[in-house]
């Protein structure tokens, strides 16, 4: 894992010396504020514009290697960067260009992972508003982690607001519904006798449920 999270720090750093607007997303941010599972790649969405992504793309594809031919016509049609660092983690870069994603990254925050090295990541409002739109069984899973984690801390008016805009922009249905009885099922389990009462809720404090666990 410490190398996965050094592959990370490269990349930031290279961001960063750019001036580049970023921030992790996916299994990073799941340790950070989730149930910590194993995570195997990377992660994150760098702010392009639409229209302005050319310059980005050939950048990272002359730093990074490319995970398949063709990568920078395929990267500006799918506006998904798909790279493997020299120890071959795989490296998803999405590139943002939403008001969602803009925003996400003005209120990302960076963390300490290990030995010092702070990655930025997204808040746990945005990763739960992302892990829904994307829907798959295991981002379902990593949500109710997460409200588990954060009980009683995240900004459900934040999340509702944010998914409500992004299903309705992609004419996506049920979703929120879903949500609301992954959220009740989640909060159900926090509570329930045996799970999290006040022992599991000690054991939550001592792992950090403020979103900042300890190491």
């Amino acid at each position: 894992m410490i190398e996965l999270i050094r592959t990370g720090a490269e990349i930031q750093d290279f961001a960063e010396t750019r001036g580049w607007k970023f921030c992790f997303i996916g299994g990073l941010a799941v340790l950070r504020w989730g149930e910590p599972r194993f995570t195997a790649d990377i992660d994150l969405t760098l702010i392009t514009g639409f229209g302005g992504e050319a310059p980005f793309v050939d950048a990272l594809l002359a730093r990074f290697k490319s995970r398949q031919p063709g990568m920078r016509e395929f990267a500006l049609k799918n506006r998904v960067v798909l790279l493997q660092s020299k120890e071959g983690y795989p490296i998803d870069i999405a590139l943002g260009a939403l008001p969602f994603e803009e925003r996400m990254i003005e209120r990302s925050s960076p963390y300490d992972y290990a030995e010092g090295i702070f990655l930025r990541t997204c808040g746990p409002e945005d990763l739960v508003v992302m892990k829904a739109f994307a829907g798959r069984d295991r981002d379902w899973a990593d949500i109710e982690g997460i409200i588990i984690r954060q009980a009683g801390k995240l900004d459900w008016r934040h999340i509702r607001d944010q998914l409500g805009q992004l299903a309705e922009a992609g004419d996506i249905k049920g979703i929120s519904d879903k949500l609301e009885d992954v959220k009740k099922r989640a909060t159900g389990a926090s509570e329930g006798p045996g799970v999290r009462g006040s022992e599991g809720r000690k054991a939550g404090h001592d792992r950090g449920e403020t979103g900042e666990p300890s190491h």
